[in-house]
Parts: structure tokens; sequence; C-alpha cells
């Protein structure tokens, strides 16, 4: 687990929570939306190299596990790994704590696929990305 790189600091703002007065769980998919992004930018799927080249990567199952509370004024750092890397898809874990506490408050799994955007078809991950996760891979054991 010491493998895991942060992705996403951040704070829970007020607008964030709901009527139990903790942070909704549309929050945590933002936040862990954004973690997502900063690990394939780590991984070489960067923004440009996806405009230049007509590629993109698409979501096709996530798993969140709501493990503690974060309220108002909470920060919230994300640290990301590769689970498992294959032609045309990654999966990814997310682990958030609260930075102060540092309790891990929630835990998401993604699978995510290279796709050809313009075709809207799976398309294999280029070369250099598959090395690069492949030596970001990590054995995680999930808290649960």
């Amino acid at each position: 687990m010491t493998n895991l790189i942060e992705t996403y600091r951040g704070t829970v703002y007020p607008w964030h929570c709901d009527h139990m007065n903790h942070m909704n769980v549309m929050w945590y998919v933002g936040k862990f939306d954004e973690a997502t992004w900063n690990l394939f930018t780590h991984l070489g799927i960067t923004p440009s190299s996806m405009r230049a080249s007509g590629r993109g990567m698409a979501a096709v199952d996530q798993r969140i596990a709501y493990l503690r509370e974060l309220h108002a004024g909470d920060t919230v750092a994300v640290r990301s790994g590769v689970i498992e890397v294959r032609e045309k898809l990654l999966r990814l874990v997310h682990e958030m704590r609260n930075a102060e506490t540092g309790e891990v408050s929630a835990v998401t799994l993604i699978v995510g696929v290279h796709i050809d955007a313009v075709g809207r078809k799976s398309c294999p991950l280029p070369q250099s990305t598959v090395e690069r996760a492949k030596e970001c891979i990590i054995d995680y054991r999930l808290p649960w």
C-alpha cells in the first residue's frame, strides 16, 4: 500500500454536504474522478495526447465503499494505484483519507477502458502507457 501516489487534495465545503450534514455521495465521485485524471496523466494518458490521437478513457465499472463520514471543513487526500493492466483496460484503486486524522473515508475501485473517441469502441492502450502502468501495479488489500 505504500506505493499509492497522491492524486488529489481538497476540502469539503458546506455546499458538498447533504441533509445528514456530511459530504454527499456525488462529491466523493467527483473527487475520485479528479484523482483518476491525475493518475492517468502520471501514466502518460494526458489530455493533450488524447485530443491529438482521438482517444479517450471511459469508466465501465465503479464501486465505492463509504467507511467514515466527512464534514464541512475536513481536508481530504486521495492516493491512487493501478491494480491491473490489460491490453485495453486499467483497473484502479483510490483511497480517500481525512487528511487531518489519516482515517480512510472511502475507497473506490474503477475499471477504465481505452477508447477510440471517434469510432466509440475500445482500442489498445499505447504501449508506453501499458509499460508505465505495469511499473505502477500494487498489491492493494481492501480495508473491509
